[in-house]
């Protein structure tokens, strides 16, 4: 049976063992889609997160959605435009149940202003990354990417510790909600600015936000404090991250790392610009979009130069991957770049071993099948620093969302071990229900985007777009349940392309051949994509693991 949403009671959260689909695997991605509706922004919009990443471009596609999945039978495929359910053909039982694609605008039209125009006619809406593949699960999908950030700064710069640090962040909504408990879990003391109180409400409630601060002084009197007794805090402060951050900066305070996750990407739908009221700003996103894109960049250019101003002092300064350079730049600020992109700053040497965000859910709905996981993960990898250390803290900190879910950076070879022993648990009855795995579109070889997952990379092949796509046909090849390729960033247009994949462990033979296809030839993929473009420790990878990678003479 569903379980009430305290949070929004009109969206139960889904789990029970009766179906209403012929089989777990479509209940699974009928599951998936009421979970991140459950744990969305707005979904009485169908919003999930980052102002626009929707899950169904419309109720009336949500609806054709859901009855579709519930009536379809395996050997059968829906096919999903932009939200929109366009058919359902017959195939096999070993191909997808869903592929999708959303939001993908031919090059020279890929501009935001013609992506608004197309949204407006219904013709196409922003997916996002996880939100329109049904594979978002709150801020915690996120939030271990953060913290293995901190923690990477940690090791650079700071002995190895972040205690009696001070982190200066913005943006509380679905994605950087995650920052305030990340920052905790690390050591430190955080400051996150948002300018939507009911955001930080929101992220206290659910224990990722521990203080709200009346105002700016108070907020710095608080981390003060906490820095001086090297004691973990996280604190919000309801503010325009363009007016607070320029004000710490004239005051002289330095923060030992700065950076921002405001929906910087979306000049109309996401940021709001500093001299305007939410109200005002929802008052001109249909007929006033050119005045907001332009006072949005212009308070941009304010927020990027007191942060190039903190990194001059010696800050700790990155893009959190919102695109907040490009912004200034084209307002602008010829220097924008100086601002490192963490993925090549600090997470670069992971992703050469296909070592990412992967994640699972349990469609049962217990919390006890989550649990059950999490000894698994420490029977199977006691050496592994990252993850057992991650698992520890998971525990301890990090309260469940929507459908009980974990998320762990594993990489080539251990996402398949671990996917075919959880289905093997299911098949043992020893949990209550299957598992559905995933993974965040931000993996090795599953995202080309220059000014985030690929910029700089050692062959110059940042803005090539021929892996996630490559992935996605061979995650079809590989029998994946749901496999999508999107597209969209800054301005929802042409700035990245993505592939996301998902595939169920009901306790089937036919799940385990799934689950070794899909998930060996995605993380192999990733190896490759990296050993191609030089890097070491990819290549050294491509021997330690015998990745079936051509080497040209």
């Amino acid at each position: 049976m569903p379980k009430p949403n305290p949070r929004h009671p009109n969206f139960p959260i889904p789990g029970g063992p009766a179906l209403r689909a012929k089989g777990w695997r479509q209940e699974a991605l009928l599951r998936l889609l009421e979970n991140v509706l459950s744990v969305g922004e707005d979904p009485d919009s169908l919003v999930v997160y980052a102002a626009l990443g929707k899950a169904a471009r419309n109720w009336a596609a949500h609806r054709g959605i859901v009855k579709t999945l519930i009536e379809m039978d395996e050997d059968q495929t829906l096919i999903i435009q932009s939200g929109k359910p366009i058919g359902l053909v017959k195939t096999h039982a070993k191909a997808p149940l869903v592929i999708m694609a959303n939001c993908n605008i031919v090059g020279q039209w890929a501009k935001a202003e013609y992506f608004y125009e197309l949204q407006r006619k219904g013709l196409i809406c922003w997916g996002g990354l996880t939100a329109g593949a049904w594979q978002y699960i709150g801020s915690q999908g996120v939030i271990q990417g953060t913290y293995e950030i901190f923690m990477r700064i940690a090791e650079k710069r700071f002995g190895g510790e972040l205690a009696g640090r001070f982190i200066l962040t913005a943006g509380l909504g679905g994605m950087g909600g995650a920052q305030p408990l990340a920052g905790r879990m690390a050591g430190a003391a955080i400051l996150c600015v948002d300018i939507d109180p009911a955001r930080a409400e929101a992220r206290k409630k659910i224990g990722y936000l521990e203080e709200i601060a009346p105002d700016l002084d108070a907020a710095l009197a608080m981390i003060d404090a906490a820095v001086r007794d090297r004691r973990p805090l996280s604190v919000g402060l309801v503010g325009n991250a363009a007016d607070i951050y320029p004000e710490i900066a004239r005051r002289g305070i330095v923060p030992d790392i700065v950076t921002d996750q405001t929906s910087a990407h979306d000049l109309v739908y996401g940021y709001v610009p500093k001299g305007m009221g939410l109200q005002e700003v929802r008052s001109l996103r249909e007929d006033g979009q050119g005045q907001l894109m332009a006072a949005s960049r212009a308070s941009i250019v304010d927020h990027v130069r007191a942060m190039l101003d903190f990194q001059k002092k010696g800050s700790e300064v990155f893009d959190n991957g919102n695109l907040i350079r490009t912004q200034a730049r084209e307002g602008g600020v010829t220097n924008s770049f100086d601002i490192p992109i963490f993925t090549e700053a600090y997470l670069r040497p992971l992703f050469c071993r296909a070592i990412g965000p992967f994640r699972w859910m349990a469609l049962s709905g217990e919390e006890s099948d989550i649990a059950r996981i999490d000894d698994l993960l420490l029977e199977m990898f006691p050496d592994n620093r990252i993850v057992t250390n991650w698992v520890r803290l998971a525990r301890q900190y990090i309260p469940f969302e929507g459908l009980p879910a974990r998320i762990a950076w594993l990489g080539h070879g251990e996402r398949t071990a671990l996917a075919r022993a959880v289905n093997t648990l299911v098949a043992r009855g020893e949990l209550k229900g299957p598992v559905a795995f995933s993974r965040d579109h931000l993996d090795a070889g599953a995202m080309a985007h220059p000014n985030i997952m690929t910029e700089r990379m050692k062959d110059g092949s940042d803005a090539i777009a021929d892996w996630p796509l490559l992935d996605a046909m061979m995650l079809c090849s590989s029998m994946a349940d749901l496999v999508v390729v999107h597209s969209g960033g800054g301005g929802y247009a042409g700035y990245m392309t993505s592939c996301g994949v998902t595939i169920v462990a009901d306790g089937t033979s036919e799940a385990d051949e799934r689950l070794d296809h899909a998930l060996t030839n995605d993380t192999a993929l990733g190896v490759m994509r990296y050993a191609d473009a030089g890097y070491e420790e990819a290549l050294d990878e491509v021997g330690k693991k015998d990745v079936p990678y051509i080497r040209l003479e």
